[in-house]
């Protein structure tokens, strides 16, 4: 059985949760609280040097970080990861996308301003880019998503699971979808999607940080 040690509100840590559900896999949930320094006590960073969340242990001892590697190893083999070359290449290059355009901007954002209390103050100089980046990360899947009711192989996928964990909190960190209606459809169509859960969600059974 997988270990996934994971923060309840982390956008990262739900997108492995969210993939787990609906694949219907089994794991023990481990919470850990970043904001106290739960991932970077020595027991923490000596299965995870970077002292961040999600962290699934694949198998004893084994660790694998970074959460759209997290996606691509638990979804290999499913229809969530398509056997097709040239979609499993778009996949990836929507999953970067994420990574380098929505997680910095939105994620940043989503962070300081929603979870850190008098985080806005702390990151006022930060403010102005992330709006300005988030902005335009959101128009580039606007245009995209104004063409295809997905993201990659025309079908749901972990590119979409990916993209939908910050974009479906940005309202939480200023950003007005309102202009964005095929994102919103989009999003509607995500949250409907068999097996989703939310990001409130915890499975039956989970265990704190010792």
């Amino acid at each position: 059985m997988f270990t996934l040690y994971s923060m309840q509100r982390s956008g990262n840590s739900y997108k492995a949760r969210l993939a787990l559900a609906q694949l219907g896999l089994s794991y023990r949930l481990i919470e850990i609280d970043i904001l106290k320094g739960e991932s970077h006590t020595p027991e923490f960073l000596a299965k995870n040097p970077s002292g961040q969340v999600p962290l699934l242990e694949v198998a004893p001892g084994r660790y694998l970080a970074e959460s759209n590697a997290i996606l691509w190893y638990i979804a290999d083999g499913t229809p969530l990861a398509p056997d097709d070359r040239i979609d499993r290449a778009e996949i990836l290059q929507w999953m970067f996308f994420e990574q380098h355009s929505l997680e910095p901007n939105i994620g940043a954002a989503y962070f300081w301003l929603a979870l850190v209390k008098g985080g806005r103050e702390l990151q006022q100089h930060a403010f102005e880019d992330w709006m300005e980046e988030g902005y335009r990360t959101l128009g580039v899947m606007e245009k995209h998503l104004t063409l295809h009711d997905y993201f990659a192989a025309d079908r749901y996928t972990v590119a979409d699971i990916a993209l939908y964990a910050y974009t479906h909190v940005a309202n939480q960190c200023d950003y007005d979808l309102a202009t964005f209606p095929a994102i919103l459809a989009w999003l509607d169509r995500v949250a409907h999607e068999p097996g989703h859960v939310a990001m409130e969600f915890r499975p039956a059974v989970a265990f704190s940080a010792l």
